[in-house]
């Protein structure tokens, strides 16, 4: 089975990307304001994923990195390193995944780029989405990901939001059109027609191409939906989420309750330490790591993170700071 990678990436950095995005806002993006701008920067941890697939997942032999028109720091020396390995590492720009529907670019939506995603040109049937803050912390293996050819979906099921009377007073008091990630999950559980969620976390999501393009075939006006915004929108799926759903719909998936994660979003240092230190010593169960705006953390704890992420990668990040 060939199994290929995609990872969804931007440069926050990059004057062209800043100038392009807050065209299209009605409240610019102050740069220079850290709490304006967190949600996009980024300390280059696309380079740490990269290197984490070549090492830990090395039955992957293509590896396609998705952006708008960019190319991250290194990019060459991680070409040539992928090379070196018999793997393919190539950019594919918007423009490629959204032929057809060049009339909704320039995106700044990640839901709709993932929508997208499966319109990769030469995309293996059997694919692995990254988010560029997702990595892999120990070898894996193909049946990590597919089993007899289904994927493996981590997660657990709970209520959709709208079941829950705290989620149900929240939203009455809730701006209008305010955007929910788990309303987003919702939409998809209900779009296949559930009435709870199945709820996956900050892990790798194992995706089968044919599974995009049946349903999407189908269901043209879900498609168009949820590419045409530029910004994450109330009316949006996500679109992982429906093709979990569908997959477990139609009985084609295996159901893991072990998310084999450790996941970072808080950093203190010594909750960081803490849970490295669990990741070490459970590091048999433990195959991938989010570290979720990895940028806010203070200089200590980010200097603890990357000489560990050094050492299980044998790259230089601590040393860059």
């Amino acid at each position: 089975m060939q199994i290929d990678a995609v990872i969804t990436w931007v440069d926050s950095s990059d004057e062209v990307w800043r100038n392009k995005i807050n065209q299209y806002l009605d409240k610019k993006i102050d740069w220079d304001n850290k709490r304006e701008s967190t949600r996009y920067n980024s300390i280059n941890e696309i380079e740490i994923t990269i290197l984490s697939i070549l090492k830990f997942a090395v039955y992957i032999k293509n590896i396609y990195v998705v952006t708008d028109n960019q190319r991250p720091h290194n990019f060459l020396k991680l070409k040539e390193k992928a090379l070196s390995k018999g793997v393919n590492l190539e950019l594919v720009d918007h423009t490629v995944i959204f032929r057809g529907y060049e009339e909704y670019l320039p995106t700044f939506n990640s839901q709709s780029i993932e929508t997208m995603i499966y319109r990769i040109p030469k995309l293996s049937e059997h694919f692995v989405y990254f988010n560029d803050d997702v990595f892999l912390i120990k070898e894996t293996k193909p049946e990590d990901f597919f089993q007899h050819g289904y994927p493996v979906l981590r997660g657990k099921w709970k209520k959709l939001k709208e079941n829950i009377w705290y989620k149900k007073l929240g939203k009455k008091i809730k701006k209008k059109n305010k955007v929910s990630h788990l309303e987003a999950i919702d939409k998809s559980a209900k779009l296949i027609g559930f009435s709870k969620r199945y709820t996956f976390h900050h892990t790798p999501h194992p995706l089968r191409k044919s599974t995009f393009e049946s349903f999407f075939k189908e269901n043209i006006d879900l498609e168009v939906l949820n590419v045409k915004f530029k910004f994450r929108d109330a009316n949006q799926y996500v679109p992982q989420g429906l093709i979990n759903h569908l997959e477990i719909k139609n009985k084609t998936c295996v159901m893991e309750s072990n998310l084999s994660l450790c996941y970072i979003q808080s950093y203190s240092f010594f909750k960081v330490r803490k849970k490295i230190i669990k990741a070490n010593i459970k590091k048999k169960k433990v195959l991938f790591m989010c570290l979720q705006s990895l940028e806010t953390a203070p200089q200590k704890t980010l200097k603890y993170i990357l000489n560990w992420v050094d050492d299980r990668l044998d790259s230089n990040f601590a040393n860059d700071l």
